[in-house]
């Protein structure tokens, strides 16, 4: 459906400007008209990472006048394989000010508000209010999730983007004038049954083709132009190159944007999601250990079948010594658990520690009650104990 622009147009662009958006302006959709409307759009990127990259970048380049960036994190080595707005000479540096740095070298027309901090219900409604649009390029439900009610509360238009491997998803959500992620989301995913970028991976260039998609919904967003993907959910698969759409349509009985919705505030996203499950939670209370501690008892000689529950790729790029490869998955099939000793102390590890919490649940439950699990994973291993090693 056609929509009309979401902001009003500025004053005038200068000569400076005229020169710079010509391209734009002679395209009869956009014209003179929508460039200033761009030039007077306050977007907000909710992340400076693989989509956020591409998202600033390329709002910058248009001549969007505001840009936010709301980003706490720092700039990692690992990152630098999609996130194409930081580069070697960012290690280290805010997220933030690197996006900064970035965008204004790309458009120093561009105003440039940075959020610093962690999203979450107590400020998102003051960092939402300013601006005219949202896009989201986070990577976790929790988060998908505040934004999504955040702007259904506050009536604003987001466009989201999501990525995996080699798989991406995109669409405006609106409540407005159609459907919000909930309408399509209900319900977030039973915890560690979807894995994030950084269990599974995401090939570089796919943040880049989705991300262009996000910047070219905003722009007809803020000018008023084409037919945004308001009730459409946009699928690509770069292995098999193709592009579909799914209709999306307005649940009626949706919690937040429904007529009878019972989600009328926000509420607390890392409960709702269930980063870890209660089972994990409860397996891992008193069954958890450093790896300081794994490294005194393996110097010790003790018996012990330590598992990584990780997947092949993620073990052959770094793995702690002596350990064997379960993946995960097979644990929660049933398939592992007529392999595992009876004699021997069971330690499990993941990246981080939350997969091995959830494989300790279910060899809780099957009676190894002995089991254990490293809290940190590989990572804090590598830390702690043999820096020389490579992270991911």
């Amino acid at each position: 459906m056609s929509l009309p622009p979401l902001v009003e147009p500025a004053d005038e662009l200068t000569v400076d400007e005229v020169r710079r958006y010509s391209r734009h302006l002679i395209i009869p959709d956009v014209g003179m008209e929508g460039q200033k409307r761009l030039k007077n759009a306050k977007v907000l990127c909710v992340g400076a990472g693989g989509l956020g990259s591409p998202t600033l970048m390329y709002l910058a380049a248009a001549g969007v006048g505001t840009l936010g960036i709301i980003e706490f994190d720092e700039v990692d080595e690992s990152n630098l394989q999609r996130q194409v707005i930081h580069s070697q000479a960012d290690i280290g540096r805010s997220k933030a000010e690197s996006a900064k740095d970035t965008v204004l070298g790309i458009n120093p027309y561009t105003q440039v508000n940075l959020h610093e901090e962690r999203l979450d219900s107590s400020n998102v409604m003051d960092i939402f209010a300013p601006y005219d649009l949202i896009v989201d390029g986070t990577d976790n439900f929790a988060t998908r999730y505040l934004v999504n009610d955040a702007c259904v509360l506050l009536n604003k238009p987001y466009v989201w983007g999501s990525i995996y491997r080699f798989d991406g998803q995109a669409s405006v959500f609106w409540s407005e004038h159609g459907p919000c992620y909930r309408c399509l989301y209900p319900e977030p995913p039973p915890p560690g049954m979807v894995p994030s970028c950084a269990e599974g991976g995401v090939l570089g260039v796919l943040c880049a083709s989705i991300g262009s998609i996000q910047v070219n919904e905003a722009i007809k967003l803020l000018a008023g132009i084409g037919e945004p993907l308001v009730g459409r959910l946009m699928i690509y698969d770069a292995l098999e190159m193709t592009y579909r759409q799914v209709k999306v349509r307005k649940d009626p009985d949706c919690a937040i944007c429904g007529p009878n919705a019972t989600v009328t505030e926000l509420i607390d996203y890392e409960a709702f999601c269930g980063v870890v499950s209660d089972e994990a939670q409860e397996a891992a209370a008193g069954s958890t250990i450093t790896p300081k501690q794994l490294k005194e008892w393996m110097d010790d000689g003790e018996q012990l079948d330590v598992i990584d529950v990780r997947e092949q790729n993620e073990y052959e790029i770094v793995s702690i010594p002596g350990a064997r490869l379960i993946p995960k998955n097979e644990f929660l099939m049933g398939n592992a658990l007529q392999d595992l000793p009876q004699d021997k102390k069971i330690v499990l590890h993941c990246k981080t520690g939350v997969r091995s919490a959830e494989v300790l649940a279910v060899l809780k439950n099957a009676g190894f009650a002995d089991a254990v699990h490293v809290g940190g994973g590989v990572i804090g291993w590598v830390n702690q104990i043999e820096p020389e090693k490579p992270v991911y």
